[in-house]
């Protein structure tokens, strides 16, 4: 098969892997959220999670991840002086990196079909920034073929999510200021009928 073919499904198998992980920690999140709810919204809303969580990862993500790495093998196979780059090297460590995040994600995702909620919401938003980030450097170290120059971008999504991870925080604490505005209006409202 020409190289090019070849590179071409490594990349589209590289993106699914990407929205894979990246919808299943979203899903993670809303199934932690939903240990919040009352009955039944929590049992329905969980056995839905833990239905759209297995077919994601098994007909998607894992599936992704194995064949991104066999066409990025063939690449290797049939272009060997990749091998002597030391932007490939920094690339593969990233890629491993990857693997060690995605059986993270395995045991979480293995917790979650057991009804075992083990991490906050907040913590599974700040997780879900890991991947953004080994997908940045990846790219930087795929497109500028420097093994330094892409700490800049690195630098960049990180700075980026900190930002995020405030915004995400000021959010929660107006809705958080909302919610209780409202429960206390309704104690009042109550209180006034009462008093009629």
């Amino acid at each position: 098969m020409d190289f090019l073919y070849i590179k071409a499904l490594h990349i589209i198998f590289v993106v699914t892997w990407f929205a894979g992980l990246f919808y299943m920690v979203r899903l993670f999140i809303y199934h932690t959220e939903a240990e919040k709810k009352e009955e039944p919204a929590k049992e329905i809303l969980q056995t839905q999670y833990k239905l759209m969580q297995k077919r994601l990862w098994y007909i998607i993500t894992w599936p992704s991840a194995i064949l991104a790495s066999i066409f990025a093998f063939w690449m290797l196979y049939q272009v060997p002086t990749y091998l002597k780059m030391p932007w490939m090297h920094v690339k593969l460590c990233f890629v491993l990196a990857l693997y060690f995040y995605q059986y993270s994600c395995h045991i979480i995702f293995k917790q979650l079909q057991n009804n075992e909620v083990k991490y906050s919401a907040l913590k599974l938003r700040i997780w879900n920034e890991i991947a953004t980030i080994i997908l940045f450097a990846i790219v930087f170290l795929v497109v500028l073929k420097n093994a330094i120059n892409w700490i800049w971008g690195v630098v960049g999504i990180f700075l980026v999510s900190i930002l995020l991870m405030m915004s995400v925080r000021l959010y929660k604490k107006i809705r958080a200021k909302k919610s209780w505005d409202k429960h206390e209006e309704k104690i009042l409202k109550e209180d006034k009928n009462d008093l009629s």
